[in-house]
């Protein structure tokens, strides 16, 4: 269970990176789903490692200097207060370790008098190639931004230093990622089982989802891709209505959260017997999975890990008669292979020159041949060891 001792650290630690100025985080808002309703809340991750509030529009405001902590919390009127309920100020600093817990107009006055003291204040800014995004970004961060501009001389980013913390994951956190694979692994062992009897692709959805639920997910980390054929040749497919015709390989692609915390796993099942090609292809990548998990282990650099992930998934490619070269490796092998798990399920790593101890990370490796309408990954969560790795899904099996 992650405690408000977690998250009075993690502040310590980031004050300690920053050591002077203010520090000024958002929680995110929330977000308009149709009409009058409004999506699920999903909290900013930074905000939630540094306070634990799982609430919209609350603010962190620090002084670094001094080490004096506020939480400034939104207005929510009478009638929000029986529909959707709010967070106390009691309950917020219960959560958070943090005792003064101050108003909206409050706050206002609070960073006017921290801007006089201080030059510099410190926030984030959107993700790192958010221009890339086919999807609106959530206005909280640039509202933020903007009141700080207007206040204070200097606004910097803490991306960095918090990505650099957050990399390195703590006794507890390992503990939540470990549960929420564990309940993901219930879910795909389950289906599994019924392969056969499958119709459709949203009935395994809602299966493993079932599962899931049941037995502790607060939900899914991601939108689960349940993959039919060619489908999996789609990365993000995410339909899941498409029919299961018998002897299709089925690509899973699921991550339980929990705690905060997710996980991210993928099989490809046959529907009854697989073609000898099926066969070939889930072989070629399940070889390659082990010999890419097999590199893992501290100061092993980030560029010589992508250099033999390309070796060994272009001789993986080419095994299966699809060409040796880099065209090749790009056209049926066109993702990363790996990426940082955490509260995010795409966890910054940092941007570090090599993997360190208590990272975790995915190793996904997948052939995808949309020609012949076959796409296979597998992929396991990976937490770096002191003397190599730990595969924290390894109860799973492979697939087919």
């Amino acid at each position: 269970m992650i405690t408000k001792e977690f998250y009075v650290n993690n502040r310590r630690n980031i004050i300690r990176l920053l050591k002077s100025g203010a520090l000024v985080l958002s929680a995110y808002s929330a977000l308009q789903r149709q009409n009058d309703m409004a999506f699920a809340f999903s909290q900013e991750s930074n905000f939630w490692y540094l306070t634990g509030i799982a609430n919209a529009d609350w603010k962190l405001v620090v002084d670094i200097t001094s080490g004096e902590e506020w939480l400034i919390a939104p207005e929510v009127d009478a009638v929000h207060q029986v529909f959707d309920g709010s967070l106390s100020a009691n309950a917020a600093s219960e959560l958070s370790g943090i005792k003064k817990v101050i108003s909206y107009d409050e706050g206002l006055v609070l960073l006017r008098a921290l801007a006089k003291k201080h030059s510099t204040v410190y926030t984030i800014d959107q993700p790192q190639h958010a221009d890339y995004f086919n999807f609106l970004l959530n206005p909280s961060i640039a509202n933020n931004k903007r009141t700080l501009e207007r206040l204070f001389s200097s606004v910097m980013y803490c991306q960095k230093e918090l990505s650099g913390l957050r990399a390195i994951k703590q006794p507890e956190e390992i503990k939540m990622i470990q549960k929420a694979v564990d309940i993901t692994i219930g879910g795909f062992e389950y289906v599994k089982k019924s392969m056969n009897s499958y119709k459709h692709e949203y009935e395994l959805d809602a299966d493993i989802s079932w599962v899931m639920r049941r037995t502790g997910a607060t939900g899914h980390a991601y939108d689960p891709i349940i993959a039919a054929g060619k489908n999996a040749c789609t990365l993000h497919y995410s339909h899941n209505d498409s029919v299961v015709k018998s002897r299709q390989l089925v690509l899973l692609d699921v991550g339980a959260s929990c705690g905060g915390y997710a996980a991210d796993i993928t099989r490809t099942y046959a529907k009854h017997e697989p073609t000898k090609r099926q066969v070939a292809v889930h072989a070629a990548v399940e070889s390659a999975h082990r010999e890419i998990i097999g590199l893992i282990k501290p100061s092993v650099s980030i560029q010589e890990y992508q250099q033999r992930v390309n070796e060994i998934m272009s001789e993986a490619i080419d095994s299966l008669g699809l060409g040796k070269n880099d065209d090749a490796l790009h056209k049926y092998f066109p993702h990363a292979v790996s990426h940082g798990l955490g509260i995010d399920v795409h966890d910054s790593l940092g941007a570090p020159s090599h993997l360190v101890e208590n990272m975790v990370l995915t190793v996904e490796p997948g052939v995808y041949i949309p020609e012949e309408g076959i796409g296979v990954r597998i992929e396991d969560d990976i937490l770096v060891t002191a003397k190599g790795n730990k595969n924290l899904s390894s109860a799973l099996s492979t697939g087919l």
